[in-house]
């Protein structure tokens, strides 16, 4: 039997499912670099090299193992830009038996290939990605008959699955999260060590003119493109962070300065999102620094937290809850996305700054995505799917089964509660706390009205007033809800002026 085995561009992992048993005598690879796939939301140029340079290096790494591989480019003569017409090219050119993928990451494209053998007139088999820690039976079991989806408890149950961070039945040092412990702003003088960056090799600077010819009109700058794009590279970046960083990583995993675009972060999750690293070999190598005494145990949890917990948590999530999921929008948010989430045009130094670091690198770390930009969009009433469309845009590790459950529940709380407990609001505090942003801003944090003010502070308690139906009910708002309740009649109006009075020049399209 012949078979048509289709890796895409997420999925470049030697041991992808659509891979498993080929025999490479008969069996052809399919890769395709489709126009629609790149241009169906606006997507960072560094996210699109990344890609397509990722994909042309493992292809490479197939065909020098023998296996036949038909490789389509994107500027290839006669490619129709979409996934059904490539397919149907490619039938064209081999006579086989079957087509064999494996699951993809978005719903979208899912429903696309359950139409495929209809569309194609040959068998098509549908594998499960193997990747994941956990699959979507597995996730099932644990959500069934539960009132809430806390992460919290399905990361707890995965840590005694796997046996990781275990010391019998009970988690080492005899807490489960050590969260509280991951907060700390950095010191003053406290230097991040020097990020590797991989120097294009020719194959990437031929995508990289590609994507300059191809998608000029596209956010995001090309000239700093320093992503790994082969394994051999992922694994150097990895080795790096569990020796360099992963130390720090759990004190400072919360702080921002600008200007420091990575901090103690992994920087993994665009690898780990392509398949050039796998989520296990990733906490294994963290949980080893950590046995060997290299690493304490707050920062190797925090981390392994992220991967184990979150990162498993909100896939089972968005496939447990699509396709309805997107579609809510709990707080009734509808304004339209501000252009300085493209231009980083604002006086807002913090938003600024992290816009400016995302068009640099396609990368923020967690707390800017949520605290910073998350944060001014659920304030200011934003509409989810604008806000989830320029996140999917503009990082390079934003593929959908992830960025949408994090947008759209933790960061926008849309979804009521199921994924986020409360919405992570917060004021201008908490980001003068965290970082060193609020020091040359033209507003200022400690300003609670007026033209000076931190707009993120008005606009806290605005957002408050505004939401009490949804939220006063909520036993985690109790306390702003009372700190409010406390407030001068005159106080409260005072804030719903000035909010009013930004969001107008806002919607105006003004400098705010």
């Amino acid at each position: 039997m012949k078979n048509l085995r289709l890796v895409l561009g997420d999925q470049l992992c030697r041991d992808l499912s659509a891979l498993a048993g080929l025999d490479a005598t008969h069996d052809v690879v399919l890769m395709l670099e489709v126009r629609e796939e790149t241009t169906y939301v606006r997507h960072h140029r560094q996210k699109i090299v990344l890609i397509l340079s990722a994909m042309r290096h493992f292809a490479a790494r197939l065909s020098d193992e023998g296996i036949t591989v038909d490789y389509v480019r994107l500027d290839a003569e006669h490619n129709t830009g979409s996934f059904g017409g490539e397919l149907q090219r490619a039938l064209a050119r081999h006579s086989v038996d079957r087509v064999i993928a494996t699951e993809p990451g978005e719903w979208r494209v899912l429903a696309m290939m359950q139409g495929w053998e209809n569309d194609l007139g040959v068998p098509v088999e549908i594998r499960e990605d193997t990747r994941f820690l956990c699959s979507h039976e597995r996730f099932q079991r644990w959500a069934q008959g539960r009132k809430g989806l806390r992460m919290e408890f399905f990361y707890r149950e995965m840590r005694r699955e796997t046996g990781w961070l275990m010391h019998g039945a009970e988690p080492e040092g005899g807490r489960w999260n050590y969260d509280s412990e991951n907060r700390k702003a950095l010191p003053a003088g406290l230097e991040s060590p020097r990020r590797r960056r991989f120097p294009p090799d020719e194959l990437t600077r031929e995508v990289v003119d590609l994507v300059r010819e191809h998608c000029g009109e596209h956010f995001g700058d090309l000239d700093g493109f320093g992503w790994a794009v082969t394994r051999d590279d992922a694994l150097a970046a990895l080795g790096e962070f569990v020796a360099e960083f992963l130390p720090r990583f759990g004190d400072y995993q919360d702080a921002m300065r600008d200007g420091d675009d990575f901090l103690f972060h992994a920087v993994l999750s665009p690898y780990l999102n392509i398949g050039l690293l796998v989520p296990r070999e990733v906490c294994e190598a963290a949980l080893h620094a950590w046995q060997e005494g290299r690493v304490p145990l707050a920062a190797v949890e925090g981390f392994v937290r992220q991967i184990l917990g979150w990162r498993e948590y909100v896939r089972g999530l968005y496939w447990l809850r699509m396709p309805d999921y997107a579609a809510s929008n709990f707080l009734d948010a509808r304004r339209p996305l501000p252009a300085f989430y493209w231009t980083g045009e604002t006086r807002m130094r913090c938003v600024r700054a992290t816009v400016e670091a995302t068009r640099r690198n396609a990368y923020a770390h967690h707390i800017q995505r949520l605290m910073i930009t998350g944060n001014f969009a659920l304030l200011a009433g934003i509409a989810p799917a604008e806000v989830e469309d320029w996140y999917l845009a503009v990082y390079a590790d934003a593929f959908e089964w992830v960025e949408l459950p994090n947008t759209h529940g933790m960061a926008l709380h849309a979804d009521g509660g199921i994924l986020g407990s409360k919405p992570y609001a917060a004021s201008g505090a908490y980001i003068d706390r965290m970082s060193d942003y609020c020091a040359g801003c033209a507003y200022s944090p400690k300003v609670k009205l007026g033209e000076k003010a931190c707009p993120f502070n008005f606009l806290y308690w605005d957002f408050l007033i505004n939401n009490r139906e949804h939220l006063a009910g909520n036993p985690r708002m109790a306390m702003p809800y009372r700190t409010l309740d406390r407030m001068s009649g005159e106080r409260r109006d005072a804030i719903r002026r000035d909010a009013a009075a930004f969001l107008e020049a806002l919607d105006a399209g003004g400098m705010v």
